[in-house]
């Protein structure tokens, strides 16, 4: 996005918390709140009047759910991007909002602490997702491959469990540093491991790499 100032749209049915939200990001020289929602059809309303950069959207919105919501700004509105601000950290939710076309994910546990810093990464072109969601999506992925798989073996299987790791946390935008501070091993030792996840497949850019993690659904729902 190019604006200096990130121009944000509220879209939560607690008015009390929209109320919150705004004093907490008003305060930001970089981020300005232009607008709110308080149900799904008013989102939709205001994103066609406002064409915010982002919307900072709460799932269980009445009238039209969260993800529908999602599906039709993506589909709609590309360059606007969603951040979900949700008490939801199941990884059905989770894996829901990306494959709808999310561009991060925070608790409203976190908001406090992770909220600017959320929708900074997403107006810099990149994602977000809230460190405790990370690790669901990571140990659920885990456990889907933790049983002896019958199909026929793929390029994926050239990978090691860590190569893996850095696989979908890349894809998921976390840089070097935060992939290092969350698997306990140095930025530098997290690009080795990139670098030979990109050999082993044969792709030439992070871009090809998250195409790659889409591909091959390993961010979605099995």
């Amino acid at each position: 996005m190019n604006n200096e100032v990130t121009r944000i749209l509220l879209a939560d049915d607690h008015a009390v918390l929209r109320a919150g939200l705004r004093a907490l990001l008003n305060i930001e020289p970089d981020i300005t709140v232009i607008g709110e929602a308080g149900n799904g059809n008013e989102t939709l309303e205001q994103i066609e009047v406002l064409q915010p950069d982002i919307v900072v959207l709460d799932l269980m919105m009445p009238q039209v759910k969260g993800l529908d919501i999602i599906e039709q700004i993506t589909r709609t509105y590309p360059h606007t991007r969603v951040l979900v601000l949700t008490m939801h950290a199941e990884s059905q939710y989770i894996r829901h909002v990306m494959q709808a076309g999310g561009a991060g994910y925070v608790l409203k546990s976190a908001a406090d602490t992770e909220l600017i810093s959320a929708i900074r990464e997403i107006a810099n072109g990149n994602s977000y997702l809230t460190p405790g969601v990370t690790n669901v999506l990571l140990a659920d992925y885990r456990e889907q491959h933790q049983e002896p798989e019958l199909t026929q073996p793929t390029d994926l299987d050239l990978l090691s469990d860590r190569e893996r790791e850095v696989l979908i946390m890349t894809a998921l935008g976390y840089s070097s540093k935060e992939m290092g501070e969350m698997l306990f091993i140095s930025p530098k030792t997290v690009d080795t491991y990139r670098q030979r996840v990109m050999d082993k497949l044969q792709l030439e850019s992070r871009a090809e790499l998250v195409q790659y993690a889409l591909k091959h659904e390993l961010l979605e729902a099995k």
